[in-house]
Parts: C-alpha cells; sequence; structure tokens
C-alpha cells in the first residue's frame, strides 16, 4: 500500500499511519479492512477509486494494553466520510465493545462526502450508534489531528474524552463559509473552532496539546491510567490484601502550611491534591476550562481515583454554569468504570447573579446534585475550609450518600458566611443604631455566629461528618478508606428503567 505522506508533512502534520504508530506500542498496529473502497459512482467519483475509502482501521497495545484504532487521511478526498469509510469506523468501534478494549478515534476530515449523498449520512448514523452503546463500557478517546466539520464533530461529542492540538485542530458544526452565507459574519476557521476556543471557551476539548508528539505521549499516559472496560469489578486496583493499617502510615506535612490563615484569602488547590495523590500521577480534564473547578485522574499508592475540587485561585472556588457540567461529566464517567471519586472541598455556594440564572444555573447545578446522587462508585469527601448553602450539599455530601466525609480542623460549614449571616438576621436591629453601635454590634453578631456555626463540630455531632482529621493524614485516611471499601455494593434500587438527569 502507497501513502501520499509527502502532502501531510507539506500541511504541517502527520499522515494518518504515522500517527497510528506513534500512538501504539512499536510494531504492533495490525490493519483491518484495507482492502474496502469506496462503492459509489456519482459526480467523477468512480468505484472503487479511493484505497481503504480514506480510513485506516485497525488494532494494537499501548503498553501492552490492547486498543482499538482508526485514522483518518485527508490525502484521500480530504478525509471525507463516505458509506464505506463510516461502516469501517462503526466497525472498528463495534470490536471494542465486543473486545472489551479502549478505541481511539483520530480524527481529520473535511465531514460528509457530498457525492455520495444519504450514504454518507448512514455512515455517520453508525459511527454514532455505535459510540453510544460502547458509552460508559469501554473509553472513547478523539484525538482532532486536522478538521473536523459538520456531521464529523459529532462522535467526538459523543466520546469520553477529546484532545486537540495547536495550529491544526479545527471543530465546527458549520465552517466559516456556511456562515458567512447564512448570517454574513465573517470569521476565521481557528477563531471559530480552533484548539483554544475548545479548550478555553465551549469545553468541548478536554485535553489542549501543543503538538502531536506531545499529544500522542499524552493518550498513551491516559490509557495506561483509566479502566480498559467496566467488568462489573472495581476497576481501580490493584488493592493490597489483606489490609495492613499499620504498615502504611504516611503523613505529608507540607499539607498542614497550605491554607491561608484568613478565610477570604485564596490559594491553589493543586497544592493540596499534589499532597494527596503520588507523585506526578495527577492527569487533569479540562485543564482550560471551567478554571474555578479542578478535576483530573490520580493514583493513591498505586489505586486509580477520580479528583473532584473547587479552586479557591478563581472565583473563589465557586459553583457556575461551566464549572457544574465539567463536574457532572466527570463524576458520571468515573461512575461508570467504578473509579473511586475523592472530592476536596472548598465552595462558598453557587455564583449569584442575573447571567447565572439567565443561563440556567439551577438546571446546571441540578447536574451535579443528581450526579453525586446516582454514582454508587467510592464517594469520599474532605471539607477543607468553606462549604455554604446548597454547594455544600452538591460538593459530595453525606445527604447525596457519600461513604465518608471528612473536615479538615478549618472547616466552615454553613448556609452562609458569617457577615452575610448577620446582615440577614439582625439587618432590622441593626438600622436604627448609630455607625459605630452598628460595627460594635454586627462585629459581635459575627463573632456569635462564627463560634456556633463556623465549624466542622456541629456537623460531626449530627453525623454529617464522620471525623475532623488533621490535614497531614489525609491521604492515608483517604488510602485505608479505599482499601475497607473495595468491592463495595450498593445497597438502595429503584426499578425504573433509568432516570432523566436534567441536561
Amino acid at each position: 500500500m502507497e501513502y501520499n505522506m509527502e502532502k501531510q508533512h507539506k500541511l504541517g502534520k502527520l499522515h494518518a499511519l504515522e500517527r497510528i504508530c506513534m500512538v501504539l506500542d512499536q510494531d504492533s498496529f495490525r490493519e483491518i479492512g484495507s482492502g474496502i473502497t469506496n462503492l459509489e459512482d456519482a459526480f467523477n467519483i468512480k468505484k472503487g477509486q479511493f484505497p481503504y475509502d480514506g480510513v485506516i482501521t485497525g488494532y494494537g497495545t499501548i503498553n501492552g494494553q490492547r486498543v482499538m484504532i482508526f485514522a483518518e487521511d485527508f490525502t484521500v478526498i480530504g478525509g471525507t466520510l463516505g458509506k464505506q469509510h463510516g461502516f469501517k469506523i462503526a466497525n472498528t468501534i463495534k470490536l471494542a465493545i465486543e473486545n472489551r478494549c479502549p478505541v481511539i478515534g483520530i480524527n481529520d476530515s473535511g465531514g460528509a462526502r457530498i457525492q455520495e449523498g444519504i450514504n454518507a449520512m448512514a455512515g455517520y448514523g453508525e459511527i454514532f450508534y455505535y459510540n453510544t452503546m460502547a458509552s460508559g463500557y469501554i473509553p472513547q478517546i478523539s484525538i482532532i489531528a486536522g478538521n473536523c466539520a459538520g456531521g464529523a464533530v459529532y462522535s467526538p461529542g459523543i466520546t469520553d474524552f477529546i484532545f486537540v492540538i495547536d495550529d491544526i485542530s479545527q471543530m465546527f458544526v458549520t465552517g466559516p463559509k456556511v456562515i458567512k452565507s447564512v448570517t454574513n459574519e465573517e470569521i476565521g476557521a481557528d477563531e471559530l473552532g480552533g484548539a483554544n476556543v475548545h479548550a478555553q471557551t465551549s469545553g468541548v476539548a478536554h485535553f489542549h496539546m501543543p503538538d502531536e508528539k506531545t499529544c500522542f505521549a499524552a493518550v498513551r499516559q491516559l490509557i495506561g491510567t483509566i479502566p480498559p472496560c467496566y467488568d462489573g469489578k472495581s476497576a481501580a486496583g490493584p488493592y493490597e490484601d489483606p489490609v495492613r493499617y499499620t504498615d502504611n502510615v504516611e503523613f505529608n506535612e507540607n499539607l498542614a502550611h497550605i491554607l491561608p490563615e484568613h478565610s477570604n484569602q485564596s490559594y491553589d488547590i493543586h497544592d493540596v491534591i499534589y499532597g494527596i495523590v503520588d507523585k506526578d500521577s495527577f492527569i487533569e480534564v479540562h485543564e482550560e476550562f471551567a478554571k474555578n473547578v479542578v478535576i483530573g485522574f490520580a493514583k493513591i499508592k498505586g489505586i486509580t481515583i477520580g479528583i473532584v475540587s473547587d479552586q479557591p485561585k478563581y472565583l473563589a472556588g465557586v459553583l457556575d454554569c461551566d464549572s457544574s457540567d465539567k463536574i457532572a461529566r466527570f463524576i458520571r464517567y468515573c461512575d461508570s468504570y467504578d473509579i473511586p471519586i475523592i472530592t476536596l472541598t472548598d465552595v462558598p455556594g453557587f455564583m449569584p447573579g442575573k447571567d447565572q440564572e439567565y443561563k440556567g444555573i439551577i438546571r446546571h447545578g441540578a447536574k451535579v446534585l443528581y450526579a453525586y446522587s446516582e454514582a454508587t462508585t467510592i464517594k469520599i469527601n474532605v471539607i477543607l475550609r468553606k462549604a455554604y448553602g446548597g454547594a455544600y450539599i452538591a460538593m459530595s455530601s453525606k445527604h447525596l450518600r457519600a461513604d465518608f466525609v471528612y473536615a479538615w480542623p478549618t472547616a466552615e460549614i454553613a448556609i452562609m458566611g458569617a457577615e452575610g449571616a448577620a446582615d440577614i438576621l439582625y439587618g432590622k436591629q441593626m438600622k436604627d443604631l448609630s455607625p459605630d453601635e452598628r460595627a460594635a454590634f454586627r462585629q459581635g453578631k459575627i463573632d456569635e455566629y462564627n463560634e456556633k456555626f463556623m465549624n466542622p463540630h456541629v456537623a460531626v455531632m449530627h453525623g454529617y461528618v464522620d471525623e475532623v482529621i488533621r490535614p497531614e493524614a489525609t491521604r492515608e485516611r483517604i488510602y485505608a478508606d479505599l482499601l475497607i471499601c473495595r468491592g463495595k455494593r450498593s445497597l438502595e434500587h429503584v426499578n425504573k428503567k433509568h432516570g432523566n438527569i436534567p441536561l
């Protein structure tokens, strides 16, 4: 088989086959369907004209782990999707489902092959169907290594993780030319759907990479971290057996010094995460989107976990529409594969304001409540500092059936901050006081509220927090919980087809 690699190289891109070989272990790729070609005679296209119908499909390994893979070849009629092209991709996903292994798609396509009409749309339909069947059963990873336009964007949109690459990736439902003709708006392809747009603004992309080589290495790392399929058993392993808590004592004294002295000061939640998880194991997802929360995969003593945390460094860690979506989808992914979810809570509430209400903060925030409530994997929550109002409930509280909830001594669990509470509770009484009297009275009520409510002890008394723990003991306590909860089975079950998640 001859490949037109130079054509891709002139565009600053690797060829489809080169990409496959960089993702997979050396010499592990085996092609499937190399003899399949286009079947249509239409608009100056002849039957059998396009080798492998513009997409290379097959299987191989990543660090010994089996994966199915396909890569669209832009040098063959622009990587456009015809019937055979679509059916080859659908078959690759189907084989991944049957063999319970991840599937990786490398997208570089001009979209549907217009010359094939409805048959091209049939090809997309098959892909979407098998994407949906695979969802929650095997990991699906999409690499946008060129154009991805029209119907082509919806397959990556269904998959679990999308990688975009600077100066190469472009994703949009309708391109600049169509937009110009319909709305008379002029916009460039990168401005419309480049890597920065989808990593930072739309939230479509989960990982943003500077070049192809870095991207493929990151895909390999991700495959080495997440479970290869759902098999009805705990997928997080390895777990040591028997449990020997005294052999695993490990304290991180640095954690005791991360939180600032005053609760209205910010800090970087990454410092807490790095103090809990194994060194260099944290893989952040959606790093550039909705930065007021941080999510990602990591390991604790070799056990894969999902991290969900508020980020006080951005917007004080408040929950808004975008961050709620970001958290909810990640929770559902982790729960699909029984990956334990570790929540680090420092949240002042849901974002107030007209803009958020108009965008549907009620609907978006409900997604977090629903996702945590529905999740039956191991759920452990550590309240670091603020846990206010409805956001306290939403962030993996006992009320949503977290297995264990801990609090650092600095935890503040209340409906709202002391200042706001004092103003609401005693606003009328302060109205007729002089400025000096008002200030003294208000400060006294703030101090009283702080003493009564702005600590974890009331929650401990009611059983809403299991223990107050020292920050430096957090890693060890989470690890012990992971060991004791391995093999967890949910006792609650309602006989229904499925729930109706707020979307």
